[in-house]
């Protein structure tokens, strides 16, 4: 063999001796045995994870689904229609388990699809499902979407067809569980094959529920238009077909503003989609107004005041299994109206029999519809609730069920007037907040009352100057004799001192609705909207030491075995022990010797019973207010004037015909009277467990010295707040008003021993322009 011979066999045993590699040999590692020689080691990752391994697994996977969809394909039959089946009566029962009232009567005629107009037919496609005429029944990535929500318990987020819909409510329910959406899927896919369009959507129309105890196109027409389904105009349609997504929530009769403004988007919608498809010309579609909504009329078996009861327990439970099971609002109503529940309530029969009685002798029965136009207007609501479980023990919803829908429980488009003044006052306390020039808020803190006064914010006006009641001005005034006389000034101020955003939180946190609600100083005259129920639950936060009380109605629930899990109504503390019992301490100040101290603090039932609370009139007598607490039980009762015609807000101004000119109608007066009789009769006795050492409530440590009033008599020294510096400019019938009257001992029962004011201790302000409220 020559040279060049031997050079290449080398060359050659050389590259087979050392095979190119990619990880170190096995003797250098200690690891396993080396890759092959002369190909390369693979990845551990590559080994497990190769690419045909994923594509067959994933090829696996698929071909399972399809063999199981096949089967249960296979395996579910389209069930007997249970729509009417599923229609039971829900019973309701007081707290004691004796019968409220049993409601279940369903509302439904069937109409066939040809007596519906076929534009009303596709308001109901443009507003649930535009594909509705060429799809295959299910919305695939929507269902695929529902389902991994419901696995991993995030609620009802997926979409759903009017095929789905009507399977749902006509052959299955409204549970939330992966068995019953993979149901509903094959149902609906074998439903669409087995019936045509018009029969899926006319069993759509007719199954579904509308709200007002209407169920089907048919009732509904009726219950909200008072026509026939085949008279329906197709902006009447529009409506019934927005409706289907929050039935009770866009009632235009009871909704909030909120709601209304909801449900004329939706309208809105149907109307645009329609014109999107061709089905309505624009022209038309620009010509159409929202409809004129018909009054409702109670359910049959709910009169007097068992409709408010019935209709409140409802609404919380619906709320509570939307947070629970994931319901929208529309599933959450159509699982609870007639469907078999049994509901016991937290109203106590007797407290609820004397509140009624109590409404009746101290308002009813002094109104004549007929001889006064005004005392038509009058609607009283009053919500009472114990501080210390957060029961609604009773409730007065209105005259009656059937002659008024509403329930003035539960409105919450009146003004609350200056029953909101402790939370501004909670909020200082709260905040530790000073006054303008860095002098801490507290009862004793000394306030200019002048009447009109602009409101500073160092030194610059904020372009807010509310009138005084009467436009009475009362110059230095501490806190404490300022909720006395419910001092408008005195509070406006106040609110900017301590800053209104940190006012409304304070609000928002004790359990007021602030949503949408702008921070600014007008807010603290009471100037938003608040129910009865919702200052109810303030107040019964302040009587609870700080300890958020959310009152509910429902002691439990029950269907077919199942309880629903209820929130404690309880919860943690949202302001200090401190600021809540001080709000209390002062607040006996307005029972004891302001504008509460005629109809509360002197009457001969009250027997010692130790009371706080606050009254409030709003701008042009519109709403009157009385809410107040014993240490047991919290009540708010408010009076409001309503057109029994149109529904506008009137004043109330001559009602009853028994009060002097000018006749206002004041939070001291009948909502304090009926507030006194009802509570007097049914409270304990008990007293207030304060931690606080301000307030009228709380004797002075040390006796002051009171020199800028010469006529004072040496016995009054003892029983007065805190010096003030009362301008000698004064009347003499505002001086005296203007030193509390307590005794050390500061037993509510004391009668005051100084003279009542001469000037009139009412509520409603001076205000021409109507802007302000007390």
């Amino acid at each position: 063999m020559g040279r060049a011979e031997e050079r290449r066999a080398r060359q050659r045993a050389g590259r087979r001796a050392a095979p190119r590699r990619s990880r170190p040999m096995a003797a250098e590692t200690g690891g396993p045995a080396a890759a092959a020689p002369g190909k390369p080691a693979k990845s551990r990752i590559r080994r497990i994870f190769g690419w045909k391994k994923i594509l067959g697994t994933f090829f696996g996977v698929c071909l399972l689904g399809i063999l199981g969809f096949i089967g249960l394909y296979l395996y579910v039959d389209v069930p007997q229609g249970n729509a009417a089946a599923q229609q039971q009566s829900n019973v309701y029962k007081f707290s004691d388990g004796t019968i409220l009232a049993r409601n279940g009567k369903v509302n439904r005629e069937i109409v066939d699809l040809s007596k519906v107009p076929r534009k009303v037919q596709l308001t109901f496609v443009a507003a649930e499902n535009k594909s509705f005429y060429h799809d295959s029944g299910v919305d695939f990535r929507g269902t695929a979407r529902g389902l991994i929500n419901t696995a991993l318990g995030r609620g009802k987020q997926g979409g759903s067809t009017i095929t789905q819909q009507y399977v749902k409510n006509y052959y299955l329910n409204q549970d939330q569980t992966v068995t019953r959406k993979l149901k509903e899927l094959v149902i609906s896919l074998k439903v669409d094959r087995e019936k045509s369009k018009d029969d899926i959507l006319a069993g759509y129309i007719n199954t579904s529920y509308y709200g007002r105890n209407a169920y089907g196109i048919q009732a509904a027409a009726q219950a909200y238009f008072g026509v026939d389904a085949e008279d329906l105009k197709v902006e009447q349609g529009a409506y019934l077909a927005a409706l289907l997504q929050a039935p009770s929530q866009y009632d235009w009769a009871v909704a909030t503003d909120t709601g209304k403004k909801l449900v004329t988007e939706r309208w809105n919608y149907v109307l645009n989609n329609m014109v999107e498809e061709g089905w309505l010309p624009k022209a038309k579609r620009d010509a159409m107004h929202f409809p004129k909504i018909k009054e409702p009329k109670g359910a049959p078996g709910l009169g007097g005041q068992k409709g408010y009861l019935v209709e409140l327990a409802n609404q919380q439970l619906e709320r509570q299994l939307m947070a629970q099971e994931g319901l929208t609002a529309s599933q959450a109503e159509n699982a609870v109206v007639d469907k078999g529940w049994t509901i016991t309530l937290d109203i106590d029969r007797k407290k609820q029999s004397a509140l009624e009685r109590t409404v009746k002798a101290q308002l009813n029965s002094k109104l004549n519809r007929k001889q006064r136009k005004v005392d038509g207007a009058i609607q009283a609501g009053a919500v009472s609730v114990d501080p210390k479980t957060g029961r609604i023990v009773a409730l007065y919803g209105g005259q009656d069920y059937y002659k008024h829908w509403t329930s003035n429980a539960t409105r919450r488009d009146y003004q609350p007037a200056s029953t909101f003044k402790p939370v501004i006052l909670a909020a200082a306390l709260e905040q530790n907040a000073t006054t303008q020039d860095g002098k801490p808020i507290t009862a004793s803190t000394v306030y200019d009352g002048t009447s009109r006064r602009p409101v500073l914010d160092h030194g610059s006006r904020v372009g807010f100057a509310p009138p005084n009641e009467d436009d009475v001005s009362y110059h230095d005034i501490t806190v404490q004799q300022a909720m006395n006389k419910s001092v408008n000034s005195v509070f406006a101020q106040m609110g900017v001192d301590v800053g209104m955003s940190k006012v409304m939180s304070t609000a928002g946190e004790l359990g007021m609705d602030t949503k949408g609600m702008q921070a600014v100083p007008a807010q603290t005259l009471g100037s938003m909207g608040a129910s009865p129920l919702e200052m109810a639950g303030i107040y019964a936060t302040f009587a609870n030491h700080g300890y958020k009380v959310t009152p509910t109605i429902i002691k439990s629930a029950v269907n077919k075995g199942r309880s629903v899990d209820l929130p404690n109504p309880v919860g943690g503390s949202v302001i200090s022990r401190t600021a809540a019992d001080t709000v209390t301490s002062v607040l006996t100040g307005v029972v004891d010797d302001g504008t509460a101290s005629e109809s509360v603090a002197r009457n001969p039932l009250r027997g010692g019973q130790q009371v706080a609370g606050k009254t409030g009139t709003s701008d042009e007598n519109k709403s009157a207010w009385f809410t107040g607490y014993t240490p047991t039980l919290v009540t708010s009762v408010g009076l409001f004037g309503e057109d029994p015609k149109t529904r506008a807000h009137v004043s109330m101004k001559g009602a009853t015909g028994l009060l002097p000119p000018p006749g206002r109608i004041n939070g001291g007066g009948y909502p304090a009277k009926i507030w006194a009789a009802y509570t007097f009769s049914v409270a304990r006795k008990a007293q207030f467990d304060l931690n606080t050492t301000q307030g009228a409530a709380v004797a002075p440590v040390e006796t002051p010295t009171i020199s800028q009033t010469p006529t004072q008599t040496p016995s009054r020294t003892p029983s007065s707040a805190p010096p003030t510096s009362e301008s000698p400019t004064q009347t003499p019938s505002q001086s005296p008003s203007q030193t509390p009257s307590r005794t050390p001992s500061q037993t509510p029962s004391q009668t005051p021993t100084t003279s009542p004011p001469t000037t009139p201790v009412t509520e409603d302000p001076l205000d021409p322009d109507g802007n302000f409220g007390q």
